[in-house]
């Protein structure tokens, strides 16, 4: 998976589990809202992963 692939899924992945965070609190679904916070940790992990791709990408071209 390209760097942009893993950012771009990652902040989806975010934006679900806040969504889910948001709704579970609102309706009082202890469930869905850890859900949502499990998600939201996916999103921020496949960002940081496509972030050293980035990285790792960077420093190969410069050798």
């Amino acid at each position: 998976m390209s760097s942009t692939t893993d950012k771009i899924k990652g902040m989806a992945n975010e934006a679900a589990g806040v969504v889910k965070q948001g709704a579970g609190k609102a309706v009082g679904n202890p469930n869905l809202e850890v859900e949502g916070v499990l998600q939201k940790g996916k999103g921020e992990a496949q960002q940081a992963v496509g972030k050293a791709k980035d990285a790792v990408k960077k420093v190969i071209d410069k050798v």
